[in-house]
């Protein structure tokens, strides 16, 4: 009998040891929890990640419903006979298109199409009250450059006109250029897309350095990034590749 009491002793002083153990581990863990906060793994949401430039080219092209086939089909339509020389989707990147100016605006300093004012007389980032806008340049075979200006949501014309600024050293320019030009915009807006998917926001005829002529054609991909391409006007190469990570 006295065995069997000091066991059933011994093992309620071990129960007890334990249950003191287990007890002081929990509220060891409690403490800590009131000291270190859970960790949230929330990420951002994919506006919060886009730069200035990308959101405003997201902007321009979430309200785009006219391709630039559709609207460079419109705007040679403007003109009997015409060629496209330049066709830019207003508020892209329109600072990067002003520094390289068209044919037609090169020898006088002229504007570029996307210097363009918008219907309300200023320049655009972003579209305006009618939606964005396609602005052309188409011109006649002596080089005569008219600007055609397109609704980018429903495909109507908006403006089109000659460019008064021209004089006879630029319609010059501007025929040879196109005299050496063999492959068409629209091919060239082709090459690039090939080469990296994506939306043509802008096609510009433009002199390789004196090594030639290329189209130039900026494409925006689905990360907002823009990549313009230098494709050669003869053989639809690619000499030159850059992308804007702005």
């Amino acid at each position: 009998m006295t065995g069997a009491a000091a066991c059933v002793a011994a093992a309620a002083l071990l129960l007890t040891a334990c249950g003191q153990s287990s007890d002081s581990a929990t509220s060891a863990a409690t403490e800590a929890a009131k000291v270190l906060p859970q960790k949230t793994t929330a990420s951002p949401s994919p506006s919060a990640e886009l730069t200035e430039d990308q959101q405003e080219r997201k902007t321009v092209l979430d309200a785009t419903k006219v391709t630039f086939d559709d609207a460079a089909t419109t705007a040679v339509g403007e003109v009997a006979g015409g060629k496209l020389v330049d066709l830019d989707l207003e508020g892209v990147d329109d600072d990067d298109r002003d520094a390289s100016p068209s044919p037609a605006g090169s020898p006088t300093g002229s504007p570029s199409p996307t210097g363009s004012p918008t219907a309300t007389g200023s320049p655009s980032a972003s579209p305006g009250a009618d939606g964005p806008v396609w602005v052309a340049e188409v011109a006649e075979k002596d080089g005569t450059v008219h600007t055609v200006r397109i609704n980018a949501v429903d495909g109507k014309v908006i403006e089109a006109r000659v460019d008064a600024d021209q004089d006879d050293e630029d319609k010059k320019q501007t025929a040879e250029w196109l005299s050496q030009a063999t492959q068409t915009p629209e091919q060239a807006a082709k090459v690039a897309t090939e080469k990296k998917k994506g939306t043509v926001t802008s096609v510009g005829l433009d002199d390789n350095d004196g090594n030639g002529v290329i189209w130039s054609v900026d494409v925006v991909g689905s990360d907002w990034k823009k990549t313009t391409f230098d494709v050669d006007a003869k053989n639809d190469t690619i000499v030159r590749e850059e992308t804007d990570n702005d």
